[in-house]
């Protein structure tokens, strides 16, 4: 059966204005199962006027009632996971065991920040005055944009709506044209806990139609990305008019090194998880890996062996590690980069192609993929491939690791597996990125920063710094008469 989803525009489920859809696909199938709206200048102007209406209110409760609004609704979504998740798995691809981690993942970021909104303190600074006092308060931007991409659909909404709630903002919402419907289900269980209309507003369509209409509005005060750097970019220049502020979490080359004094079994279990989850498509996939000489033949067959163990199939039928990417650019980016490593000497150890099975035939499905004898003229050791392919090559000192793993324009995060405490503490420190995870492969949490440096972006999303992005800091000088 179709499912033909709306928009929310001020409290209300519409259609764009002129009927224009946007068809979903199952990656699993590559059938069209859902249509969405594909919004116009109009659908979105209507959505910026409501939330700037919306925002006159909602700015003025206290954080304790936005607060209110957010635990409700992070209950509702707890909830309603199971549904939401298997609308996940059906667009994006991830089996639904994933999809409802990151379901259930949305609705603890809700009530984070309605906890952390309590905690939005202020200053007061002595002056050399008599009778005289500074005080430091922050009060909420205004309205807010939300871009956010296809491959965590709901997890990384959540974090812009949670941040820009509590803080009292607005929100209209460009949710992904090829994961619509799980952030719109999402978004539902805020409505149904009674967030005021305009407050949320969610637009479907395409970015290069609704994205030009954000950046150039004046009513918008933030902008929130996270997709590719070449758009973030796009969106950076955009903003320029209206001097907007703007956060971006872009694209990253993720670096892991791999030293011999490590618990190799937690490195190649780490090394698994974290290059091939959700097939690569994570802006933290691992994409290279360095390992100290001395171990690099045995942490490689280790890894192989435990990356062929993995099970790939269609997440809403099979109980499967690993589903299809979600579209055939995906699998077309990932053979250019395997196909430019190969011209150039590295060999594939594992993977490589597309399952064999008739029940495979249909599908964006591709081998997790392994390549050694690889070196930095190669794409893969350069670029962000997005899927699920990874080089790994050997290095001989510390030094060359650091000089191998800072070799990037990106800088989102890095891994590191040592049980040198001296060595962890000397990588952490000279790595150029944003996050750095020690024997662990989970660079962000909820309740610290996450933020990337160099083409990686700038501005943060999660903690209190993610709360902060949505506001304005304003000085007040007092005399006391």
């Amino acid at each position: 059966m179709m499912i033909k989803e709306k928009m929310l525009i001020d409290g209300n489920w519409v259609d764009a204005k002129n009927g224009d859809v946007l068809n979903v696909i199952n990656p699993a199938t590559e059938e069209i199962f859902a249509t969405v709206p594909k919004a116009n200048e109009s659908d979105i102007e209507w959505a910026i006027q409501a939330a700037d209406k919306a925002f006159r209110t909602w700015s003025c409760l206290s954080v304790f009632e936005r607060g209110k609004f957010l635990r409700k609704a992070s209950d509702l979504v707890y909830h309603n996971a199971r549904d939401i998740a298997r609308l996940m798995t059906q667009e994006q691809g991830k089996p639904v065991k994933e999809a409802l981690g990151e379901v259930n993942k949305g609705a603890e970021i809700l009530r984070y920040y309605a906890e952390e909104g309590e905690r939005i303190y202020g200053r007061i600074i002595a002056n050399a005055e008599d009778h005289t006092e500074s005080r430091v308060i922050y009060q909420p931007v205004g309205v807010a944009a939300a871009i956010s991409p296809w491959n965590y659909p709901v997890e990384l909404l959540a974090w812009k709506i949670g941040g820009a709630l509590a803080s009292g903002c607005t929100i209209v919402a460009k949710v992904p044209s090829e994961t619509p419907l799980a952030p719109v289900a999402f978004v539902r269980c805020l409505v149904e806990a009674g967030v005021p209309s305009g407050v949320i507003n969610i637009i479907t369509g395409s970015g290069s139609t609704v994205g030009p209409v954000l950046m150039r509005s004046p009513v918008i005060k933030k902008i929130a990305f996270t997709g590719s750097t070449e758009t973030g970019k796009e969106v950076l220049r955009g903003c320029v008019d209206t001097l907007k502020k703007v956060s971006l979490e872009l694209g990253g080359s993720l670096p892991m090194i791999v030293c011999r004094d490590c618990n190799l079994e937690a490195a190649i279990k780490g090394a698994v998880r974290r290059s091939f989850r959700n097939m690569g498509q994570i802006c933290i996939a691992i994409n290279r890996i360095y390992v100290d000489k001395e171990i690099y033949e045995t942490f490689l067959d280790g890894f192989i062996a435990a990356t062929k163990r993995l099970t790939i199939g269609n997440g809403l039928l099979n109980d499967c590690d690993l589903g299809p990417v979600t579209t055939s650019a995906v699998v077309e980016k990932t053979k250019s980069h395997i196909q430019d490593a190969r011209e150039k000497g590295a060999k594939i150890v594992c993977g490589g192609k597309k399952p064999e099975g008739k029940e495979f035939e249909k599908g964006y499905y591709f081998e997790p993929t392994i390549l050694s004898d690889v070196d930095h003229d190669m794409l893969v050791m350069k670029e962000e491939t997005f899927g699920p392919l990874v080089g790994v090559m050997p290095f001989g000192d510390l030094d060359e690791a650091v000089t191998l793993a800072n070799d990037s324009c990106y800088g989102l995060a890095a891994i590191v597996f040592t049980e040198s405490l001296s060595t962890a503490n000397r990588l952490s420190l000279d790595l150029n990125a944003g996050n750095i995870a020690v024997n662990n492969v989970d660079a962000g949490v909820i309740n610290a920063p996450y933020g990337g440096w160099k083409d990686s972006g700038f501005g943060h999303e999660h903690g209190p710094e993610g709360l902060h992005e949505y506001l304005n800091i304003k000085h007040v000088r007092m005399r006391y008469l």
